[in-house]
Parts: C-alpha cells; structure tokens; sequence
C-alpha cells in the first residue's frame, strides 16, 4: 500500500534539492523548443534530497537521452547522456550549451 507523504515537511527542510522558477522556465523553454524541432517527446522531475532531475525522452518507454541536474553537494548542475557527462557547471546556462547544437541528422 502507498504512504502518504506530507510536502510541507520536504519544503521545511533548507537540504532538500528543488528547481527555482527560473531554471524550470530555462528547461521548459529548451524542451519545447526541440519537441517543435521533433526530437524530444516527453520530460520526467525527479526531486531527491541531494539532486533535482529534469530528465528528456524520444520514446516514453525509452531511457532518457538526456538527464539535467542540479546537484547540491557541489551546489552546480550536470548534463549527461546515458552514463556519460556532457558538461559540468555551476551555470545552468552553460551547462545547457552542450545542447545547443543540434546533431548532424537534424541540421
């Protein structure tokens, strides 16, 4: 069976990861603007107490091509593909410049 669990004691604790407005405006922007171009399809949050994840899909049953996070051990966020680290920053900005481009097949 499920429990149930309170949000205002999550929101209460200062160490709980979370997106700021901003950054989800940042990544909502980015996510529409490659579901226009086709290559993206669906998006997933995940909020865990040392990481928030903002993961993007082709496929809803596919593993994410891309997961976004923000970390709060080194209070910076990383983009990776699979098990691979595209970029590492303290910026969102310019960990987001990693995908920028768009790949080959698609220009």
């Amino acid at each position: 069976m499920a429990s149930l669990i309170r949000m205002a004691e999550y929101r209460a604790d200062p160490g709980f990861v979370q997106f700021e407005r901003a950054e989800i405006n940042q990544l909502l922007a980015l996510y529409a603007a490659r579901v226009a171009d086709g290559e993206w399809r669906d998006y997933a949050i995940d909020l865990r107490p040392d990481r928030a994840v903002f993961s993007v899909f082709r496929h809803t049953l596919d593993r994410p091509l891309f997961t976004i996070a923000k970390e709060a051990r080194n209070s910076g966020w990383v983009v990776r593909s699979g098990r691979r680290e595209l970029a590492r920053s303290r910026s969102l900005t310019e960990a987001l410049a990693c995908l920028a481009h768009k790949p080959p097949h698609l220009a």
